[in-house]
C-alpha cells in the first residue's frame, strides 16, 4: 500500500477483512483445536493464503494474520517446533494472499490461549498480573514486528488490565497498533468492556500514545456498534475501528453459534465516525463485499 495506514485513515474509511477462521472452516478445515486456525500455519499454509485472497477479492484493504491464537506457549503445548517462525509465517501468507492490502498482525488476548471462552469474560484478569501478561504477549508481538506488519491488531480484549499490558509492550516496540475491545452495551446505553468497565474509561488509556492509530470494538453484536463508536471517538481522540460478529452469539458451553446472521448497518457506523470497518466471527467474503459497497458507494 502506498500510504501508512494511519495516513490513509486520515483521508477516509478503510475496509477490513472478516472472520479468517470462519472462512477456513467453511472450506472444510478443522479449527476446533486449542490452536484454532493457527494450526494451519504448519499443516496447510496454502489454505490461509487462499482465504486472505478471497477477502481481498471481496474488497478488503486490510489482511489480518492468522496469529490470533498463535502463541509461543500454545504452540509449545501442542508440540509444534519454531513457534516464532510460524508466527512470522502468518505475515508472509497474508502478504502473498493479499498483496494489495495492509497487513495487520493479530494479537488475541490471553484468554484465547486458554481456549476456554474466557476472552469473552476476562475472568483470568483477576489472577494474571500485568507483568505476566506483558511476558506472555512479548514474543508474539516481537515476531510480528520483525516480520514487517503494517500494524498490530490487539483485538478482542476483555478489560483494562490487558489493555495496560499491551500498551506498554507496543510503546516499547514503537510499532503502529490498533486496540479493539469486545464490548457490550447495557440498557442504559453505556458501552462497557466484558469486565464491566466503562468503555470510555478503558479506551481513554490510549489518548496521547502515538503508536496507537485506532481504537474500537470487535467480536460484538452489530447492534452495539454505534454506541461504542461514539464512546470510543470521544474518549480516545483516535480514529475508530469496528468489526463486529455476524449478529450471532457464541455459546462456549455448547460450542455453537446461535441467533440470526447479518452484516449490520455499515452506513450508520460510518455516520457515527467509524473509519476502519469490517467483520469478525462468521463474517465471510460476501459480507465484506457488502461492507466495501457501503464504504465506497
Amino acid at each position: 500500500m502506498p500510504l501508512p495506514l494511519a495516513a490513509a485513515l486520515a483521508t477516509g474509511p478503510v475496509v477490513l477483512d472478516g472472520g479468517l477462521s470462519t472462512e477456513l472452516e467453511s472450506r472444510g478445515h478443522d479449527v476446533t483445536s486449542a490452536l484454532w486456525s493457527a494450526r494451519l500455519l504448519r499443516d496447510d499454509p496454502g489454505a490461509i493464503r487462499d482465504a486472505h485472497a478471497a477477502f481481498e477479492a471481496a474488497g478488503a484493504q486490510v489482511a489480518t494474520t492468522s496469529s490470533y491464537q498463535a502463541t509461543v506457549p500454545g504452540f509449545t503445548a501442542a508440540g509444534f517446533a519454531d513457534a516464532e517462525g510460524l508466527i512470522r509465517r502468518s505475515v508472509q501468507l497474508a502478504r502473498e494472499g493479499a498483496p494489495s492490502s495492509w497487513v495487520a498482525g493479530s494479537v488475541g488476548p490471553y484468554g484465547a490461549y486458554l481456549a476456554d471462552g474466557s476472552e469473552y469474560t476476562g475472568a483470568y484478569l483477576d489472577e494474571v498480573s500485568t507483568a505476566e501478561l506483558r511476558e506472555f504477549h512479548r514474543p508474539r508481538l516481537a515476531a510480528l514486528a520483525e516480520a514487517g506488519v503494517d500494524v498490530l491488531a490487539c483485538e478482542t480484549l476483555p478489560g483494562a488490565g490487558e489493555v495496560e499490558a499491551l500498551l506498554a509492550e507496543v510503546t516499547a516496540l514503537d510499532v503502529p497498533a490498533w486496540f479493539s475491545l469486545s464490548s457490550v452495551t447495557g440498557a442504559d446505553g453505556v458501552a462497557r468492556t466484558r469486565r464491566g468497565e466503562p468503555l470510555s474509561d478503558v479506551l481513554g488509556m490510549v489518548r496521547g500514545i502515538d503508536q496507537v492509530v485506532a481504537v474500537g470494538v470487535n467480536c460484538t453484536d452489530p447492534a452495539s456498534v454505534v454506541p461504542a463508536v461514539v464512546w470510543a471517538r470521544v474518549a480516545s481522540g483516535k480514529p475508530v475501528v469496528v468489526y463486529p460478529n455476524s449478529g450471532e452469539s457464541w455459546d462456549a458451553d455448547a460450542r455453537a453459534w446461535t441467533g440470526t446472521p447479518g452484516v449490520g448497518d455499515v452506513t450508520a457506523w460510518l455516520s457515527a465516525g467509524a473509519r476502519l470497518v469490517g467483520g469478525c466471527c462468521r463474517v465471510r467474503p460476501a459480507d465484506i463485499a457488502q461492507v466495501a459497497a457501503a464504504v465506497h458507494g
